[in-house]
């Protein structure tokens, strides 16, 4: 039956796959355009009293329009050089607030023309809120009144916001800092037309460099000249009414921040040398700390280029790294120091340091606690208590301490140790509070602590509050959801004495909405939002978790959507849409733990799978393909087995319910998941067709490691090769559709990935259809490309399975 099919396809097909001329957009059936076309609910936040609502909206889709404009790709960023921000971003088109204890939005006034609006930040008072406009000339600073619900214009088109959010609120909420595009700035060079001054030149020292597969890096002087040129700004004072001075000479600002108590700022300076090997979050830094008038106070950093990192995933650079304020404390910086050298493999007791370090810094800074892992965070609570985290990746390790700032001669104390991807275990996330600057510290009372779970468990998904008692550790459950047809996630505690919390509640056709919850005398709930469901296509649609296992006793799992109205007592047998992701594991038991809930609201992505079950499809969304290596074996040395096992008996568990006709099932993945598709099509016969998009297909071109893989191709060349679809190229001979974005940023992920794979298939007989996306990044966003992907996946698949 597949030769059969092979051949109609190529028939069917041959004439667009091998052509490079541009197909006329198309719209998908109407079943899936109905799903598709919807509108986006906005976000919200709330000050930290919860009285106030701002609502931002924003398109459901970019245009191509948005998409086709000027851009420059340097050292990572990608930038529009007209405007001076990212290229990339997706803007807000409209705000508006809401009192909490009322129901009608109040339109924010005085917002620009056709805004385009980004990084939205209120002012420590909470009684402003700034935002950036992008004008057809470059970003303007504009200031929301809350309580008149009034915005208007600060600065001229003359921020810079290629390096981020280009402002940042001094402490009395009167005034920001900003950055400012300098008035001497150099023009762009544009070196398309003039004859080359010499060769690219790059060398090497000897010393090992191995880097992953970075996208848009330096390439030559022209580039890093404009490369300065884009990122260099001044920085500037501006109050309220506009008036503006200067703070600080140009320089390339990397990251600006206040002391909690405002009185100092600091600041981090890109250097050269340049590197063309690394993005620019490696690229040498200086760090300073200055007073508000922009005095120099101090040196306090200062880091090379980090070209070469030692091997592994918990390899460091070496020097201070994770340098910033104490939210505790009015005017302290703390960073981290490797004991190891930054190498995983150097055997140490400790991997590294904390330290504190006061202003005016005229003073040695104080060592606070070692970790014997990794250090990977820290919560800020008050003198005497705070929690740092470690973690290992080779042995998914993760180590929770409770330890005293004020005496690091005090033992710290473990409150969790645990393997990081064990769902079951995981404690939850601290609850923290605004302190008197306004920065986020736990949340404590009566020497308690408070901890919001997840509560993932074999049984279902319970989310909890827990109390911590600091001083026996001792744990008490506060509350526990029991919703069995719903989700209740629980976002915060308001007042713990008074047993008030904000919580998330949802269900599979139910749209995620606020609401403040009593876990005392009740549990009474008073919604905050009311957002109504956009997919009501979906809401009469069949959606449970089902749950088997591999052959190898792994459990797995996945979420099965059935059409409308399916009978499942006559069960006609439907076709199969696979959605998955690979991922790797380093024991079965967390391998087998599943995050589904099926009473989570059914959501569809662009060009999501699960458009297709209004098109009379059965879909096994999120399927899991867990690639597991204990011990000493790394998961990628058995990973095609394990691929093709996930795979099966993930058809034999919707075959075994009666549902399907398994000679008619797809799958389908995005990025690694396309890597997935393409090995499954050629090492296995389980599917008719399947769907691969923006992925990487040769790993030889990743020779440094991808995904959690960490060994390089030279140590490793079978795993490699193995693992390589292309390598394979002769073998595949199941239809094929191949999709990626025209300027995929993704590392590894090069657009060079799926065309030099389409030119070997197709060279090899293999039937297959490439369709290159315009304009899009990994993520596809205009909504030209989408509707037009949704309609190929729909040809695609009813020439495949419904034949």
């Amino acid at each position: 039956m597949k030769s059969k099919l092979s051949l109609l396809l190529l028939a069917a097909l041959s004439a667009n796959a091998g052509s490079q001329e541009n197909l006329n957009y198309q719209k998908p059936p109407q079943a899936i355009l109905d799903l598709a076309d919807f509108q986006r609910a906005p976000v919200v936040s709330m000050d930290s009293n919860r009285k106030t609502l701002l609502l931002s909206y924003r398109n459901t889709y970019k245009s191509l329009n948005d998409l086709n404009q000027t851009e420059m790709r340097l050292a990572g960023l990608r930038i529009n050089p007209v405007t001076n921000i990212s290229s990339t971003l997706t803007y807000i088109n409209n705000i508006k607030l809401r009192k909490v204890d009322a129901t009608d939005e109040v339109q924010v006034k005085g917002l620009p023309d056709n805004p385009l609006i980004s990084h939205l930040v209120w002012s420590p008072n909470e009684k402003k809120i700034a935002f950036n406009n992008t004008a057809a000339k470059g970003v303007e600073l504009w200031v929301v009144d809350v309580e008149t619900a009034t915005a208007k214009k600060l600065t001229e088109a003359n921020l810079n916001a290629n390096l981020g959010t280009p402002f940042d609120w001094y402490r009395d909420s009167e005034s920001l800092l900003i950055k400012v595009l300098p008035k001497n700035r150099p023009a762009l060079l544009d070196a398309s037309k003039d004859l080359p001054s010499g060769p690219i030149i790059s060398t090497s020292s000897g010393a090992a460099s191995q880097n992953r597969t970075y996208a848009d890096l330096l390439k030559n002087q022209n580039d890093e000249r404009n490369f300065e040129t884009l990122t260099t700004s001044e920085l500037h004072k501006v109050n309220l009414q506009g008036k503006s001075s200067l703070v600080k000479k140009a320089e390339m600002f990397a990251d600006v921040s206040f002391s909690p108590d405002g009185k100092y700022v600091l600041t981090s300076t890109l250097q050269k040398p340049f590197s063309y090997i690394v993005p620019l979050q490696r690229f040498p830094l200086k760090t300073i700390v200055s007073d508000v008038s922009g005095k120099q106070l101090k040196v306090v950093n200062e880091t090379p280029v980090h070209e070469v990192i030692p091997k592994g995933f918990s390899a460091v650079a070496v020097g201070k790294r994770h340098m910033e304020w104490r939210a505790d404390k009015p005017s302290s910086l703390t960073y981290v120091q490797a004991l190891d050298g930054g190498d995983p493999a150097n055997k140490v007791d400790y991997r590294d340091e904390v330290f504190s370090w006061d202003a005016p810094f005229d003073k040695a800074a104080i060592s606070l606690i070692k970790t014997a892992q990794r250090y990977a965070g820290i919560n800020w609570g008050n003198d005497k208590l705070a929690v740092v985290s470690d973690a290992w990746y080779d042995t998914r390790n993760t180590k929770a301490y409770l330890f005293n700032p004020s005496n690091p001669a005090e033992a710290p104390r473990v409150i969790s140790d645990r393997n990081m991807q064990d769902i079951y275990s995981d404690p939850g996330r601290f609850e923290t509070k605004f302190n008197q600057y306004h920065r986020k510290v736990l949340a404590i009372e009566d020497n308690k602590a408070y901890l919001l779970g997840a509560g993932h468990t074999k049984k279902g998904q319970f989310p909890f509050i827990d109390e911590l008692d600091l001083v026996s550790l001792k744990k008490t459950r506060l509350y526990q959801s029991t919703y069995t047809d719903k989700i209740e996630n629980i976002v915060s505690i308001e007042d713990v004495k008074k047993g008030d919390v904000l919580v998330q509640i949802q269900s599979k056709t139910e749209y995620p909405n606020y609401y403040f919850r009593n876990i005392k005398g009740g549990s009474q709930l008073t919604p905050v939002t009311q957002f109504k469901n956009p997919f009501m296509g979906l809401k009469d649609v069949s959606k449970e978790v089902i749950k088997y296992k591999r052959k190898d006793g792994v459990e797995l799992s996945g979420t099965l959507y059935l059409p409308a109205n399916y009978d499942k007592i006559k069960k006609e047998k439907l076709p199969l849409l696979i959605w998955a992701y690979p991922a790797e594991f380093k024991d079965k038991d967390s391998a087998g733990q599943s995050k589904h809930n099926e009473n989570q609201f059914t959501f569809p992505g662009a060009a999501s799978f699960i458009y297709w079950v209004a098109r009379g499809y059965a879909v096994l969304d999120d399927a899991a393909f867990p690639i597991i290596g204990e011990g000493k074996t790394e998961p990628n040395d058995n990973f095609i087995p394990q691929l093709v096992d996930s795979a099966e008996a993930a058809i034999d568990a919707v075959d075994a319910l009666g549902y399907i006709d398994r000679k008619r099932v797809a799958v389908g993945g995005h990025s690694y998941g396309a890597f997935m598709t393409a090995n499954l099509l050629t090492h296995s016969k389980l599917f008719a067709c399947g769907i691969a998009r923006s992925g990487a297909y040769n790993r030889t071109l990743t020779p440094f490691g991808f995904q959690s893989e960490q060994r390089n191709y030279w140590e490793t060349p079978e795993v490699y090769t193995k693992m390589s679809p292309f390598m394979s190229a002769d073998k595949m001979k199941t239809p094929l559709l191949l999709v990626h974005g025209e300027a995929d940023n993704n590392p590894g992920t090069f657009t060079l990935q799926t065309e030099r794979y389409f030119q070997a298939l197709k060279g090899l007989g293999a039937p297959v259809r490439m369709v290159i996306l315009p304009k899009e990044s990994h993520s596809y966003a205009a909504r030209e490309n989408i509707m037009h992907l949704l309609w190929e996946q729909d040809q695609f698949l009813e020439k495949c399975l419904k034949k």
